[in-house]
């Protein structure tokens, strides 16, 4: 059933042996790993609604979809997860309805009742009126997509869209870091978009020094576990699609997965500031994982590809082999459109986008001072049952087991 098995003698050998892209359930793996090990993953779960709480309507209701995403996550059991697309409301009704209602209830296709003890949520910048003219159109606000072009990041209504942090582990919520404000002209070397036109920046002055990086938020959540503190790092860039040809978007994606690598790295960074004042990235030696739908995939679909890459060879990322499935080279047999233009390896997608065909973006990457166990991508092969829990949304859950190796190198 399962594509990979141990790939050295003992569990961890050494602190570099790997037993990855496991294409079946990730169950198995779970006896073999101690109390200390760490199950990380990331998962779209397109739990939102085109109007303001619309999610908590839906999860009252008992919705289908909510059922299946669920279900995953009780197969999987993740020790943390953030899940991307869960709509944001300030009193949490929508985390709690998911908790109580969905996880902690026996899925039909997923596993026993499933309880997170700990959440992290705040507001993020989609569907949040900016008061400027974002599009270009000529006019501020508006109705249906006009206003949400003109929000900080697209959104009907404030907080769809939104992110939530799920944990088997404390948060330190005191010490949680949150880059909602920061200025998208404050990083130096940012991508202004250009008018190809004219040559000239296609945000005039006054709209590019107020304009957000952040379509939603970027956060910095530290997680007390049996290994040590673990700073999440978790994001949603904004797709690099739905704008014009000055690809404002893409340079909006590609500078949102920037502050990443920039937060990781070493040296000073005084324009690097947090919402409470705050500024400078990561501690050298803090670990890390970075987690979310980054809407970039390394070298096929939209994006500035060069951006993935550089996050993904960052010296303090951890190198391991891709997460994988089954599911996923199935589904790129099912896309003939796309398959002679496709240059990645199709079992590495981790999502299913109709005529765009599947794609890599959603992204679990530990720093270095972990060792990889195991990881993959949830999506079993057609004819697998547990295929059937798949289709809850269009993303598939990624996870990754670490440990913190005691001897040898990371």
């Amino acid at each position: 059933m399962f594509a990979a098995l141990l790939a050295c003698t003992g569990l961890l050998a050494s602190a570099g042996c790997l037993r990855v892209n496991v294409h079946g359930d990730p169950h198995a793996y779970r006896e073999a790993m101690s109390d200390s090990d760490l199950r990380l993953a990331t998962y779209n779960v397109s739990l939102y609604s085109d109007q303001a709480g619309g999610l908590v309507r839906r999860l009252q209701g008992g919705d289908a979809d909510a059922g299946k995403v669920a279900a995953v996550l009780q197969r999987v059991r993740p020790d943390v997860v953030l899940l991307n697309e869960f709509d944001h409301d300030a009193d949490g009704r929508a985390a709690d309805l998911f908790q109580r209602r969905y996880l902690e209830v026996p899925q039909p296709g997923g596993g026993e009742a499933l309880h997170y003890r700990y959440r992290y949520f705040a507001p993020v910048n989609t569907g949040v009126p900016s008061g400027l003219d974002l599009d270009g159109d000529g006019s501020v606000g508006g109705e249906g997509r006009a206003r949400g072009n003109d929000a900080w990041g697209y959104g009907l209504h404030p907080g769809q869209y939104g992110m939530l942090l799920l944990s088997k582990h404390p948060i330190d919520r005191a010490a949680a870091r949150t880059f909602q404000h920061l200025r998208w002209s404050a990083m130096p070397g940012a991508r202004r978009p250009v008018d190809p036109a004219s040559g000239a920046p296609w945000h005039p002055d006054a709209v590019w020094t107020r304009l957000r990086l952040s379509s939603k938020s970027h956060w910095d959540v530290p997680v007390r576990t049996p290994a040590g503190m673990l700073h999440v790092l978790a994001s949603h860039p904004t797709p690099p699609v739905f704008d014009g040809p000055e690809d404002r978007n893409g340079a909006r994606n590609a500078d949102e997965i920037r502050l990443w690598r920039e937060y990781v790295s070493t040296g000073e960074r005084p324009w690097l500031c947090d919402d409470a004042g705050r500024c400078g990235g990561l501690d050298a030696g803090a670990r890390f994982v970075i987690l979310g739908d980054l809407n970039n995939d390394p070298v096929d679909g939209d994006g500035r590809h060069e951006a993935i890459l550089e996050l993904l060879e960052h010296p303090r990322v951890l190198r391991h082999a891709t997460p994988s499935s089954a599911g996923a080279a199935a589904a790129a047999l099912h896309a003939p459109a796309v398959a002679g233009r496709r240059r990645g390896n199709p079992a590495h997608a981790t999502g299913d986008f109709g005529p765009v065909g599947p794609l890599r973006l959603d992204y679990v990457l530990p720093s270095t001072g972990f060792a990889m166990l195991a990881n993959g991508v949830f999506w079993p092969a057609p004819g697998d049952p547990a295929a059937a829990i798949v289709d809850g949304t269009d993303h598939r859950l990624v996870w990754v087991d670490v440990r913190v190796p005691t001897t040898g190198a990371d």
